[in-house]
């Protein structure tokens, strides 16, 4: 288990290692420092000695990857990589194009974005596992047949149409949550209701197809026949053994979603001003600031890897076998 575990982990530093290379090639290559400065800038034609300036305020003056001017190891120190790219590793964020200390705005915006994502994620998986249950339960039925075709309805649906009919309707209209904002501590609760409730109706389809075939594909084993042959109820055998032996493919699904929970829904807290990790990249983006569009890559690659590497060891918990290959 020890050991399985270790492997899995020397697996994601390459990985990382590549997600940070051409990250830096993509920021300072590919768009070099002077682009930066001219679209900082924001002025059709900018002088040579603007740009200089903006870059030496920012430390985009150096080399890219290697200072022949600088003796011993600030040949690397002393470089652009080594300044903006590899503290990143050690989460060292650094400071924005703007002034501002990135490490301390992901500390304090992440707790908006958390306490979006983690209810949307638990209870969107609640009903969507629920649903496709019964509809399992209810297979070649008319009720089936309905659900199959009320899940297509809600996936053809764009996110935004439950965001703006929602904000519509139960905030406009009826006037039971506030429409946007964001306040501290428990009077949040009623800021975060509607996102909530739009994030599991707007995921309810797609998942509920999503675990139904999951499901499908269970109940027509040998081990489910056999247990429907020991006198076990349609019931028993969907939640006794099928959900249990579906456990490893709805992980998998998970942790597609697990970036999200630090990360925060970019339309979602752009639409109702959550000033979460999600609005603080689409604020950054606005603004030009590769800084802080920099760190969130990198963070967001972290997040995605370390949810792999929770999933490997979630499968070493639910199938034995997997500790053996």
């Amino acid at each position: 288990m020890i050991h399985y575990i270790i492997r899995r982990f020397l697996y994601a530093i390459p990985l990382l290692m590549g997600v940070n290379i051409l990250t830096f090639v993509l920021f300072f290559i590919v768009n070099s420092p002077d682009d930066m400065a001219r679209m900082q800038l924001g002025q059709k034609y900018v002088t040579g000695q603007a740009i200089s300036n903006w870059k030496h305020q920012h430390g985009y003056d150096l080399p890219l990857l290697w200072n022949d001017t600088e003796k011993g190891e600030k040949k690397i120190t002393r470089t652009i990589f080594y300044q903006k790219s590899a503290g990143l590793f050690m989460f060292r964020f650094g400071v924005s194009d703007s002034g501002r200390n990135i490490g301390a705005d992901i500390q304090e915006r992440m707790w908006p974005s958390l306490a979006i994502a983690l209810p949307t994620l638990c209870v969107g998986l609640m009903v969507d596992i629920s649903f496709a249950l019964l509809m399992a339960l209810f297979r070649g039925s008319y009720l089936e047949r309905a659900g199959i075709v009320l899940c297509v309805i809600l996936m053809s649906i764009s996110s935004l149409f439950y965001i703006i009919g929602g904000q519509f309707f139960i905030a406009k209209l009826l006037r039971l949550v506030p429409i946007s904002g964001y306040d501290d501590d428990m009077a949040a609760i009623k800021f975060l209701i509607l996102p909530v409730l739009i994030g599991v109706i707007s995921g309810v389809g797609s998942g509920v197809r999503w675990y139904r075939t999951l499901f499908l594909e269970e109940v027509e084993k040998d081990y489910v026949r056999t247990a429907r042959a020991k006198g076990l109820s349609e019931t028993q055998t969907l939640f006794r053994h099928v959900l249990r032996n579906a456990l490893i493919p709805v992980l998998t699904g998970v942790v597609v979603i697990l970036p999200l929970l630090f990360m925060g829904s970019l339309i979602m807290e752009s639409f109702f001003s959550i000033p979460g990790l999600g609005s603080y990249t689409i604020d950054a983006i606005n603004s030009q600031d590769f800084a802080i569009v920099r760190a969130m890559v990198f963070l967001g690659s972290v997040l995605y890897v370390l949810g792999l590497l929770l999933t490997d060891i979630s499968y070493t918990l639910v199938d034995p076998r997997v500790r053996l290959s």
